[in-house]
Parts: structure tokens; sequence; C-alpha cells
């Protein structure tokens, strides 16, 4: 039977106060050997997470002896935080966020960002008739201040022959943005199009059609593992299982996803419709990459990101990849 969401954190707090999430071990062993793992998503389910609940459902994690509890997030730096102050033994979180996060001192690390392909976009209506970046000009797009999207879409227009002048960008609230555009306050949104596209179509009826920054010259790396390091210091074979179940969550579920939907429709909680998360983990599949195993990166990815942060999005004293991306563990997948 599902569970409320109310009970689950309400659990989840139960369990950080009974089990030692937040001291200095990660994870307990339960009565059945296996070790009690909590993973803290980047918000509330939907389709981007559907691997992990595949994974679980078919014992990939119970097979590296690993007792997996999904917790719902509230946004990647919320996440992020959790899992430096040791709330959570792993996260889930945008890559960008996390560069921030460890120049601000925080002891977190990458274990490898599983979309390669950043999901930062250009959201619009289909009958705006836009088609590539210079359909743009003279439209009103609506972006969150503070977010990696807000901040490198000037040099976006720029790269794509447009004036910062030639868009007028409207501040709009991370929660609001769906409804600006449905509503017809903005003629288009910055977002994540494989989260929101099948979401605003779902609730609007009409098609949505989306400019990846990716495609139009700029890639920011998405979301991916994150662990403590002192938990990677402390346990890193506990790691090791944890990156290695879910490399194969999500390879696995790539090849099957209408069981990775059916299973996160028996074990997620608030969850979209059934068709819109087949939708989303649709548009999540291509992300993945092909550099291997899904979590496997190159510096050269690593390295566009941070500079394209410490350019436009004031990233403080940026350092070589490895000073925020932990390659070893999903090397070993």
């Amino acid at each position: 039977m599902k569970r409320t969401a109310t009970t689950i954190l309400a659990t989840a707090a139960l369990l950080f106060a009974a089990t030692g999430c937040g001291g200095d071990d990660s994870g307990t062993t339960g009565a059945d050997g296996k070790k009690e793992v909590t993973l803290t998503l980047n918000w509330v389910p939907y389709g981007e997470h559907a691997p992990f609940y595949y994974g679980l459902q078919k014992g990939f994690y119970s097979a590296e002896g690993i007792d997996l509890k999904i917790l719902p997030g509230n946004g990647s730096g919320n996440t992020v935080k959790q899992v430096a102050q040791k709330q959570t033994d792993f996260g889930w979180a945008d890559s960008p966020v996390l560069l921030k996060s460890v120049a601000s001192g925080m002891p977190v690390r990458s274990l490898g960002a599983y979309l390669e392909k950043g999901p930062s976009s250009v959201e619009f209506f289909a009958e705006e008739n836009i088609k590539t970046p210079a359909d743009l000009k003279g439209k009103t797009v609506g972006g969150t201040p503070g977010d990696a999207l807000y901040a490198t879409f000037p040099a976006w227009l720029e790269k794509n022959g447009l004036k910062q002048t030639d868009v007028k960008v409207v501040n709009v609230d991370a929660a609001g943005k769906i409804a600006a555009l449905a509503e017809g306050k903005v003629d288009a949104i910055m977002g994540f199009f494989h989260d929101q596209a099948p979401t605003i179509e779902s609730k609007t009826g009409k098609k949505v059609d989306v400019l990846l920054f990716a495609d139009y010259g700029m890639n920011l790396l998405g979301t991916g593992l994150i662990a403590n390091t002192q938990t990677l210091q402390k346990d890193p074979e506990l790691a090791r299982k944890f990156v290695r179940a879910t490399q194969k969550s999500w390879a696995e579920a790539a090849r099957d996803p209408a069981g990775a939907v059916s299973a996160m429709v028996a074990l997620a909680e608030n969850e979209p419709a059934p068709e819109v998360l087949t939708k989303q983990l649709t548009l999540n599949v291509p992300l993945i990459g092909a550099n291997g195993p899904p979590g496997v990166n190159t510096e050269a990815q690593w390295t566009e990101t941070i500079d394209l942060m410490s350019r436009y999005a004031d990233l403080k004293n940026p350092g070589a990849p490895n000073a925020y991306w932990d390659a070893s563990y999903a090397a070993q997948g």
C-alpha cells in the first residue's frame, strides 16, 4: 500500500533520529543484514526518478545489500544541504547547484551526472511557431533569478546571434512559471523540458515545443548522484554498491520504460499521472549520454560546465573537475 507524502516525511524524520542519519555512520544494518540507506530526490517524484523505483522493485539495491528508502526533495539546493549535513545518505541533485555548494564549502561530491545532456531549455506552445533561437526576438520569456538557466540565458542568446535586449525577460518564481505560460503572461519559460513540457501539455491540452540550450551551443550537466565526502572516506564500499545498483537501475529502466513507470506508480507517492510519467521518462532517456554506463562522465564535460558557471553564474574560485566530482565510483559500473 502506498503511504502519503506526510507519512513518508514523518517516517524519514523518525529514521534519521533512530538510525543515526546525520551522525557519523552511513546507513545502519537492519535485522536482515542489509544496510538501511536513504536517497533524497531533487524534487517530488516525476518521470526522471522512475529508474530508482524500478531498481527498488527489481531488487537491484537489495542484491547489493542495500535496503533503500527514496525520499521526496524540495529543490536541489535543499537536497545538497541535507547530504552535507548528513541528514540523508545520498542525494539526487542538479550539477550546477552542486558546483556552487562545493564552492561555498559544503563537503559533498558528485558520483556522476546521469543527465549528460542537460535539460535546460526554453519552452513554449507550438502555436508560437518558434523554430530557432532567432525566433525568440521580440518574445517575453519567464525565468527565475538565481538559477543556472537564468544566469546563462543571456550568454546563450549571444551565442546564437541575439542581443539581451532582443528578448524581454520577466522574473517569475519557480513555482509560478508553468502558470505564467499557461495563462499567457509570457510567451515562453526557461526550464527543464523533460519534466515541465509533459506537465504543461497535460494541464493545458496544448502541444509544447522546446529549444534545448545543449542543441544550440551550451551544455550544462544535469542531475546526478551526490554524497558527503565523509561517507566516501569512511564507507567507500557502500558508495560503490549504491552506484553500481543505480547504474543498473538506469540502464535497465531505459530498456523497459513501461516497467519503470509501473514501478513508480506502485511505489512512489504524489507522482504524476502514468501518461505524464511515460512522456517524462521517454524524454529523459536520450539525455543519459553514451560515454559508457549511466553516470560515467568525461573531464571535458565537467570542465565545460565549470567554465560556464564561472563565467556566467558567479561560481567562485573554480577548480578542476575533481574538486567537485569523484570519477572513480561510476567507473566501477
